[in-house]
């Protein structure tokens, strides 16, 4: 990790978020109390910034100098707001296409997702604010620099952002291996927002309920699911495959 990857201390935690910095989350140790961690609290509840109480030890695995139990980890790139892009994506006259990452916390499959992403033209990636991977180095460096490129929206939940999605005109669609209904066979020539579980717990049950479709790739071997990576590679292009069909259908 690198120095300029975090900010310790609780007055320079502080001013970073009055500055308007973006903070991925903050470290902060758990029998840590008084009045600047207290409007240090109030800062992060005010700003909805994550905050993780830890052990001190972990703190010090960090950093070795005077953190007075507090670091934040900075974002590697500036979020965008959903609520913002969707109305702007529908402005520039675009046919929308997002895609929903719903508990993946393994960098690797993020960063290789969002590679896929970018190459494809996917508008915008959506990650929820707990329980997800986030925007850090390794996530950039794994990206090939893609996650420079592509906006993230990370959102307070998943649930919301899907909600969202749906009460803005797009199709939700979930993959899942347990799904009956070949990918290849839903229409995706629609403002689509594809939504992809962790390769552990999948989609969260609640997600699924307002899912409008459910999808799966055949699979022939004794293996049952694809890497997450791979599964979103398949069905990102599948939807880019069925775009330029459609355009060439037009012309």
């Amino acid at each position: 990790m690198q120095p300029t990857d975090y900010i310790f201390g609780i007055r320079a935690v502080i001013e970073a978020i009055e500055a308007g910095k973006e903070i991925d989350k903050i470290m902060m140790k758990k029998d840590l109390t008084g009045d600047l961690a207290a409007e240090l609290l109030e800062l992060t509840r005010q700003h909805r910034i994550v905050v993780q109480r830890v052990p001190g030890e972990r703190l010090n695995r960090i950093t070795r100098k005077n953190h007075q139990g507090v670091i934040a980890m900075m974002s590697a790139v500036e979020y965008h707001r959903l609520d913002h892009l969707v109305p702007q994506l529908f402005e520039a006259g675009v046919l929308p296409f997002i895609v929903v990452l719903d508990g993946i916390t393994d960098v690797r499959n993020f960063g290789a997702i969002a590679r896929t992403c970018e190459c494809a033209g996917v508008d915008a990636i959506v990650i929820p604010r707990h329980g997800s991977v986030s925007v850090g180095g390794d996530a950039i460096k794994t990206s090939a620099g893609a996650l420079h490129h592509i906006p993230v929206c990370r959102e307070a939940s998943t649930l919301s952002a899907i909600r969202l999605l749906k009460d803005s005109g797009y199709k939700i669609v979930a993959v899942s291996e347990k799904a009956d209904i070949n990918y290849t066979t839903t229409d995706y020539t629609v403002p689509t927002a594809l939504v992809l579980g962790a390769e552990d717990t999948g989609i969260s049950a609640d997600v699924l309920r307002q899912c409008d479709t459910f999808v799966s790739i055949p699979m022939f071997g004794n293996i049952e699911s694809l890497n997450v990576s791979v599964a979103a590679g398949v069905l990102i292009y599948e939807v880019v495959r069925q775009r330029l069909q459609a355009d060439m259908e037009v012309i």
